[in-house]
């Protein structure tokens, strides 16, 4: 997760759209699409934040990334962050027992993406079934090939988040950096991995609801 911005405060409107989302207390699910590097986790929890405590829990779609033992099987692991490198269709079966929980119903696990190990982890994230608002960010939310196409009917809105490109390709370099690669590889994967997927992300903004704007 990048660091938030200091100081961070979340814009009026933001928490104004939020509170109006929750406003009837059923269920509801938002989520939050946008390029590698461009705030969606920090964001995230901010908005986990401003609506209150226990009324929010966020479920990442990262913890749908394939393991690296079936990337290294499927011959994809140079592509690690493309939209057929996810267990996509878990995805939206996640997404549908999320919008089915019901108040008396069951606990729901989702997966967690583990950036020291670069690996999922099953069962990390507990979504109690009276927690209002479920939060899920990524970056094919809005992608309509192949199983992808299923995400944006399982959510109530979806906002795009968007950053100056050259301050989220900055941040992806530390990110890579942070976790292992040397700064020519670093730069190297944005260029040759990274970029790409922003390239097909962006090109699904005008899809969503609301565009959240890094200031």
């Amino acid at each position: 997760m990048n660091a938030m911005p200091q100081p961070f405060f979340l814009p009026s409107d933001s928490v104004a759209r939020l509170h109006a989302l929750m406003a009837n207390g059923q269920r509801k699910l938002l989520g939050l699409v946008g390029a590698p590097g461009a705030g969606k986790s920090t964001l995230a929890m901010a908005l986990r934040q401003a609506a209150g405590a226990g009324c929010a829990q966020v479920v990442p779609m990262d913890g749908f990334h394939l393991a690296n033992v079936e990337l290294q099987r499927l011959g994809r692991a140079d592509r690690k962050g493309a939209p057929d490198t996810f267990d996509s269709a878990g995805y939206v079966a996640l997404l549908q027992r999320l919008r089915n929980q019901r108040p008396d119903g069951d606990i729901v696990y989702a997966p967690e993406f583990r950036r020291e190990i670069e690996e999922p982890i099953a069962g990390a994230i507990a979504v109690l079934p009276s927690t209002p608002l479920v939060i899920t960010e990524g970056n094919y939310l809005l992608h309509d090939v192949g199983p992808w196409a299923g995400v944006a009917a399982m959510l109530d809105e979806v906002w795009y988040v968007d950053i100056d490109d050259a301050v989220r390709e900055e941040r992806l370099i530390a990110r890579h950096r942070q976790f292992g690669r040397n700064a020519e590889a670093a730069r190297d994967w944005v260029a040759s991995t990274d970029a790409p997927n922003a390239r097909l992300i962006a090109a699904t903004k005008a899809r969503a609801h609301h565009v959240f704007t890094w200031p």
